[in-house]
């Protein structure tokens, strides 16, 4: 009997791009046992429409951990698999992230392709450029670059809870910390195969945010996980350097 899974999807003020969300959830051919959407945007969800069954829990202006923590807190699933509002899962996402994670995985996470686009006034979504990560877990990269994104994560629920959530200290890099630490007890597992699409627009990402707190963040990180200094980049150069890794030398597992 596959493992019960639920969608996490975390939303602020995009609600056109979040039905899109909804909808590449749908397609799935191993459909979710329910979908959590937290709203933390000043602008209250409407007229979510979903044939999966789906919760609606408002947390106007929670940063994403503490968003992600509210969706999990109750979640139904023995697998917790997270969506971002402004990216898509393709139909076979989560019978692959299913498959690595009933092999006896912990955690596991899908290749992706990252996609600077424009959005049209029509609501079209216009691609302009992709890069696709696609790499087995590398201890050494991981350490200077997060290029496993939350939308290509799949993870059991027990193992959140183990680590206690993501941390809310954290506004930006939330989602590496936890990388890091879910790390000393697991090895993350890739199940090869493009499933995710990473959207990325001129404006709302977060990863374009060069501000003072998230170089905090950045700190933290160092600190906490003794990291060398690390360089403010976007997830479009992230993809960048892992295609550089991939071209000099294959996916590393530490011991």
């Amino acid at each position: 009997m596959p493992l019960a899974i639920t969608a996490i999807v975390t939303t602020r003020d995009r609600p056109a791009l979040l039905q899109d969300a909804l909808a590449s959830i749908a397609r799935q051919t191993l459909s979710p046992t329910e979908i959590r959407v937290v709203d933390t945007g000043t602008e209250p969800v409407r007229g979510l429409t979903s044939p999966v069954p789906l919760v609606l829990l408002q947390g106007r202006g929670l940063t994403a951990a503490r968003a992600r923590n509210l969706a999990c807190e109750e979640a139904q699933g023995e697998i917790l698999a997270f969506l971002d509002d402004d990216d898509r899962w393709l139909p076979g996402h989560l019978e692959g992230l299913a498959a690595a994670l009933a092999s006896g995985a912990r955690f596991a996470y899908r290749d992706c392709a990252v996609i600077r686009e424009r959005v049209a006034e029509s609501g079209e979504r216009q691609e302009l450029d992709r890069r696709t990560i696609a790499l087995d877990w590398d201890d050494a990269l991981m350490r200077s670059d997060d290029y496993i994104p939350p939308s290509a994560w799949g993870i059991e629920r027990s193992l959140l809870a183990e680590l206690d959530g993501f941390d809310p200290a954290f506004r930006f890099s939330d989602d590496w910390d936890l990388l890091l630490r879910a790390r000393r007890m697991t090895i993350p597992v890739r199940a090869p195969g493009l499933t995710v699409e990473v959207r990325m627009r001129e404006s709302g990402n977060a990863s374009a945010d060069f501000g003072p707190e998230r170089r905090s963040d950045l700190r933290r990180l160092e600190e906490r996980h003794g990291l060398s200094p690390l360089v403010l980049k976007t997830f479009w150069e992230v993809a960048e350097t892992v295609a550089t890794a991939r071209g000099s030398a294959p996916g590393r597992v530490s011991p």
